[in-house]
């Protein structure tokens, strides 16, 4: 969601490096609006973008580019909602009321937070009592797929036995609060389309149950039409925040630039993927460094604590710190590496990357070259895995046959190991090692 406008970012900024002149931002202001428009954001609001920035009393001053880069990366933010955006939660107990159009991903959605509230729960070593359920009578085998993915979450589901939305509502509730639910999630009907038919159903559904969350999930890949959907729901029924699904699609980005800064009300929560796993917080300020093509290793290191264990990490900062490691401890590394997604995922979180234009075709190539690394490392012993100098012609023909590739391939990975050993060696002198590793 964010690869389009940091490629955009990350290219301007590359022109302007070196010393800057009135000139020089004349021209960043005329380039910055129309990528911006080209990223799907509404003319008028890139306007008042490019206004925050021009009223910036910094501008005047402004020597580098680097500073450029900060005074627009502060006004980012601000649009975003704010470095001080408060962390959405959920209030015990509560009605969670999920709206939006056919298609957008409200059922799946919900299948997500359900797991995200319990492993938020489970980091205090606390459960919680979720309930799903669905008046969504509209669109075939709706309510079946919330059965499905809720079972497959691991919470409860609930089939109203009334066929009226806003009596199975009511049921709906009633059951909820008669056995004791902390969260119940209410799946809505939803259509192709903004219809008054359904944001009555929706608004007398909100006066029947007084629902605490009303969650709006929002198509990040319809771009500008998403803020249209997102007026007609306020209007009509209102809601708390909203909910940006398939942020992990080659959308443009125009939407999650211009939602908040547009309806006055705050993106909760991103859909990053399919799996259950994949949704995150929104946060401002680290959307607005992907934006700007400067990474967000803030996420990737809160990913490395959810997926690694402090043990493993413990293991991976005294092998680098040490400056010497084994391919023992690289086969390791690289399994450790893959619990956190795959290239294309991970490539997202590093700094620079908008800039790289790295092609779909150049990622895939390197997942294979993993997969053939992990197949090449499990074909050895593990005395050659600690001491690679054994490794004669002999031996590696052996693993190369093991693990169904060439010499060659043997030979690449060794000499990506030596690479990475050196790396570390470099580190290691450098002091930076420390960096790597937040608070171990």
């Amino acid at each position: 969601m964010f690869d389009f406008i940091a490629q955009k970012f990350s290219s301007l900024f590359t022109q302007f490096k070196g010393g800057l002149n009135k000139q020089a931002v004349d021209q960043f202001f005329t380039q910055i609006e129309a990528g911006l428009l080209e990223a799907d954001v509404p003319y008028e609001l890139v306007q008042d973008f490019i206004a925050l920035i021009k009223a910036d009393k910094r501008l005047e001053t402004l020597k580098k580019h680097e500073q450029l880069v900060q005074l627009v990366h502060t006004q980012l933010v601000s649009f975003l909602g704010g470095a001080n955006q408060v962390r959405y939660s959920f209030t015990i107990p509560s009605t969670i009321m999920m709206m939006g159009l056919q298609g957008a991903g409200k059922t799946t959605t919900i299948a997500k937070f359900a797991f995200y509230l319990k492993k938020e729960a489970a980091k205090k070593n606390k459960k919680r009592k979720i309930l799903c359920a669905s008046v969504d009578f509209y669109r075939p085998a709706a309510i079946d797929q919330l059965e499905i993915v809720s079972k497959q979450a691991g919470v409860d589901f609930y089939r109203a036995t009334a066929t009226n939305a806003q009596d199975a509502a009511r049921e709906i509730q009633a059951y909820a609060r008669s056995k004791g639910y902390e969260h119940l999630f209410l799946d809505t009907a939803g259509r192709l389309h903004v219809d008054n038919t359904m944001l009555l159903e929706l608004k007398n559904i909100d006066n029947a149950l007084q629902p605490r969350h009303k969650l709006l999930v929002l198509d990040a890949m319809t771009g500008q039409e998403s803020l249209s959907v997102a007026r007609a729901f306020e209007q009509a029924v209102g809601f708390n925040a909203a909910v940006l699904s398939k942020a992990d699609s080659d959308s443009r980005g125009g939407a999650a630039f211009s939602f908040r800064y547009a309806l006055k009300r705050p993106i909760a929560f991103v859909g990053v993927g399919e799996k259950h796993a994949d949704l995150e917080l929104f946060h401002p300020e680290r959307a607005a460094k992907r934006m700007l093509g400067l990474g967000d290793i803030d996420t990737l290191l809160e990913k490395a604590d959810e997926h690694i264990k402090e043990n493993e990490q413990k293991k991976i900062h005294q092998s680098w710190e040490s400056g010497r490691f084994n391919l023992d401890d690289f086969a390791q590394q690289m399994g450790m590496i893959n619990r956190l997604g795959s290239f294309s995922k991970l490539m997202k979180y590093m700094p620079g990357m908008g800039s790289m234009n790295i092609s779909d075709s150049m990622l895939e190539q390197g997942e294979q070259e993993m997969s053939q690394f992990k197949a090449i490392l499990s074909s050895m012993t593990l005395k050659e895995r600690v001491c690679p100098k054994v490794l004669n012609p002999s031996r590696k023909t052996r693993i190369a046959c093991g693990a169904g590739v060439g010499v060659d391939q043997v030979d690449k990975l060794l000499s990506r190991f030596e690479q990475m050993q050196q790396y570390a060696k470099l580190l290691k002198k450098s002091g930076g090692i420390q960096n790597m590793f937040r608070g171990r």
